[in-house]
Order: C-alpha cells, then sequence, then structure tokens
C-alpha cells in the first residue's frame, strides 16, 4: 500500500537517489542534539516523522543543526484524505508530517598542485603502499593524472 516517507520524498522536490529514514527524533533534548550533530554532514536526503505538538520546536531544531540554507518540505497526513505539503508559520499545525530535508552539500575540493600531490604519494609510499598504488589511490583522492603523479615521484627519487 502507499507509503508516507516514499510520497513524501518523491513530491518533496528534494534529490530522491539516496535517502535515509531517521524516523521520530528523540524527546530527550541531549539524544536530540546528539543525533542531528551526527548527521550534519549527511549527504543523502534525510527523513524525519513529526508530530504536530512538537513540529516548530523540531524545524527549530533543524535550522540550529543544519544551518537556515538547507531545503525543507513539510508534507502532512500523507495517504490519508487530508494530505498536502504546505508551510506552517501563522497556523498551528495539525497531523502527522514527514518531515523531508535537504542532505548536506559536498565541500567543494581545492585545487592541488603537482607537488602537493607527489608529496601525498610519498606520504602513502611511507606508511608501506608501493609507488603504484600510492600514485593510483593520490590520483583518485585528488583527481590528478596518474602519469603525472608517477613522473612527479620518480623525479622525486632522484
Amino acid at each position: 500500500g502507499p507509503c508516507a516517507v516514499i510520497t513524501a520524498l518523491s513530491i518533496s522536490g528534494l534529490p530522491t537517489g539516496r535517502f535515509c529514514f531517521e524516523g521520530f527524533l528523540s524527546i530527550n533534548k541531549k539524544s536530540r542534539q546528539e543525533h542531528l550533530a551526527g548527521l550534519q554532514q549527511e549527504r543523502r536526503t534525510m527523513i524525519f516523522y513529526e508530530a504536530p505538538h512538537k513540529l516548530l520546536a523540531t524545524l527549530k531544531d533543524l535550522a540550529n543543526a543544519f544551518g537556515a540554507d538547507r531545503r525543507v518540505s513539510l508534507c502532512r497526513e500523507l495517504t490519508k484524505l487530508h494530505e498536502e505539503v504546505a508551510r506552517y508559520t501563522e497556523n498551528a499545525p495539525r497531523g502527522e508530517f514527514v518531515v523531508v530535508v535537504e542532505g548536506a552539500q559536498q565541500a567543494p575540493v581545492e585545487a592541488i598542485t603537482l607537488d602537493a600531490g607527489a608529496a601525498l604519494v610519498r606520504a602513502e609510499m611511507e606508511k608501506g603502499l608501493s609507488k603504484k598504488d600510492a600514485v593510483k589511490l593520490v590520483a583518485k583522492q585528488t583527481g590528478l593524472p596518474r602519469n603525472a603523479l608517477y613522473e612527479a615521484a620518480l623525479q622525486d627519487k632522484d
């Protein structure tokens, strides 16, 4: 039958490729804050259930934990007769809610120089990786071309 989580995700306008269902947040303030702190870097779309009498406090907690820039979709009474997606600022919320929260954005990767890449290759080799494996790993992490990294690592030896 119908599922409120999937229905809310599909109509939220947020990325649907990967998501996590977090259920109801704890009533205990400390547990709730720890739970949200653990999700601050979560890149998947997050889905929560919430009761109407706790909704406004939960939205404030989400904004405090994730920042005010995250997009949020509020879906009420999904899979029931009076379902709706709306914003609540003036009227008190009623009914059970599914709160869909945008995941964290990937931090921009700083461009790395070939010399810095060669230094990373040396560090991986010092940890015990072969030059070939170190170059492969650093190329994957940095986006630098393998051949250029390998040449830089060879010149390092001289």
